[in-house]
């Protein structure tokens, strides 16, 4: 059975759900004034592979993810743009879409907008002032934080350190339309002329956290399985969430509370100010999108994630961490490759038992992955798993070469489990393998057109029995970083 560090109460604990075999789990997703950066990236690979477990230990997940499309941050962003706001939330959310589909995230089953559930919000935030725990100022409208009982818990602060925090950020308006400087908006008026929306308290905007209580509750209910997000969102944003949702419905919002841990760029916070911030279309033309997923597993999801970088020879920044991911990625579509052209004459009944590291691998994997989805373990257990298929294959080489059917058998039932599990080697490995190929020898100056210009030089002279022509070939593609490798078929390359 799966056991999820509980944020609430700090433990390590059975993931158990209010319906037998159905998991309704909501993550906070993005607020869509910019591309996704490698934070979201790491953030949302993480709950995919929540969900992909979920799924694979055989239990229906309802996943829900949000799109904020409403927010100041939007405003500013498109008017520094020239842009329409709801124009520039648009095609963010597509491209925030296209860059999940890339890291080969699954699909949330909804993907709410802000923008569809206003008549929502104005109901969850009538229901607060009529049972008197949100009151209306001046066209905003605040949640009184003293009215809820326990705020405070999921973070650990005590609400009067808060409220003396607050009240140094508070303007002298905001001073005066709040009760408490803990309080925090449910709605915020604007002016007629700025974007916004006609309330039972005048034009405005809603408040950041009310938009995620409503949308989440909307589609799983009231009480959600497990809540997630990023260690930056327990306060104030799941704080909040938690306050307004439990004073609106009277019943538990979320059972399980589930937050990741930072990511760091070379020991900084990310920052466009400091020239260390990097979204994944950044990375995508210098890496496969499945690399990046794989680095991001190289950590377990609660401790912080560090990408380091240093400045390539060309200029590019280098990302040393998932180069290294790259060549665990590469060696998995490699081992793939070599598993799937096994000829089926090669395969024979045999007596002896499927290698455990064969046989075991898809319940090890769910093991560790059951231990608070640690992923780490899990990338461990695919190596040894890795290098027992490719021990496989070897068998199977040579003019005497033969491989057990239930050996094979069992390596294919792994690779389909790695893809359910972690969500990688599910691509084509022929097409990752060339993709890959390609791009370091671009970097390298060279095209594959020459390579293969100069693999049908080399076979003429073999052809020709010119085999000092043919070594030659071979050592001068090999001093450019070309490898060749010769079988009976075809000569193909790879770069080293």
């Amino acid at each position: 059975m799966l056991r999820i560090q509980d944020t609430m109460t700090g433990e390590k604990r059975p993931f158990e759900t209010q319906e037998k075999n159905l998991a309704k789990v909501y993550v906070c997703g993005p607020t869509v004034y910019d591309y996704a950066h490698i934070g979201h990236a790491r953030c949302f690979i993480i709950y995919d592979v929540l969900v992909r477990h979920l799924r694979a230990s055989g239990m229906a997940v309802e996943y829900v993810r949000n799109i904020t499309d409403i927010d100041d941050k939007i405003l500013k962003r498109a008017k520094e743009a020239g842009e329409e706001p709801r124009a520039l939330a648009d095609r963010m959310t597509t491209a925030f879409g296209e860059d999940m589909a890339a890291l080969r995230n699954v699909k949330p089953d909804e993907e709410p907008r802000v923008s569809d559930h206003l008549e929502g919000i104005y109901a969850m935030v009538t229901t607060l002032i009529d049972k008197g725990h949100a009151y209306v100022a001046d066209g905003d409208v605040y949640f009184s934080v003293r009215s809820a009982e326990g705020y405070g818990r999921l973070s650990g602060r005590k609400l009067d350190d808060m409220a003396a925090g607050a009240s140094g950020r508070l303007d002298e308006a905001q001073a005066q339309r709040k009760k408490d400087p803990a309080d925090f908006a449910l709605w915020k008026g604007a002016p007629l002329d700025e974007w916004g929306w006609e309330s039972p308290w005048g034009h405005g905007r809603p408040g950041w956290h009310i938009e995620c209580s409503v949308m989440s509750t909307a589609k799983l209910g009231e009480t959600l399985d497990l809540h997630g997000g990023g260690l930056d969102l327990v306060f104030p944003h799941h704080e909040n969430e938690i306050a307004q949702s439990e004073c609106a419905t009277g019943k538990v919002f979320a059972n399980h509370w589930m937050h990741n841990g930072f990511l760091e760029v070379n020991g900084e916070k990310m920052s466009k100010s400091l020239g260390n911030f990097f979204t994944v279309r950044n990375l995508f033309p210098l890496h496969e999108p499945e690399s990046i997923r794989l680095w991001t597993m190289s950590v377990h999801y609660r401790a912080p994630l560090g990408l380091n970088f240093e400045d390539g020879e060309d200029g590019t920044p280098r990302f040393p961490g998932i180069e290294e991911a790259e060549r665990r990625v590469e060696y998995l579509y490699s081992t793939r490759r070599r598993l799937s052209d096994i000829a089926p004459q090669r395969l024979v009944d045999s007596s002896e038992p499927v290698p455990e590291d064969l046989g075991a691998f898809p319940a090890a994997l769910k093991l560790v992955l059951d231990d608070d989805l640690n992923m780490p373990k899990g990338l461990a257990a695919m190596q040894d798993f890795l290098k027992a298929v490719n021990e496989l294959c070897d068998k199977a080489q040579g003019k005497k070469g033969k491989a057990a059917k239930a050996a094979v058998a069992a390596a294919h039932a792994g690779f389909v489990a790695l893809d359910a599990e972690l969500g990688l080697g599910g691509q084509d490995p022929v097409a990752f393998l060339d993709r890959v190929r390609d791009r370091r020898a671009g970097k390298a100056g060279i095209t594959p057109e020459y390579v293969e210009q100069k693999i049908a030089d080399r076979v003429a002279a073999r052809a020709e029995k010119d085999f000092a022509a043919a070594d030659a070939i071979r050592e001068e593609l090999a001093a450019k970083g070309v490898e060749l490798h010769d079988s009976p078929t075809a000569t193909t390359w790879t770069m080293t």
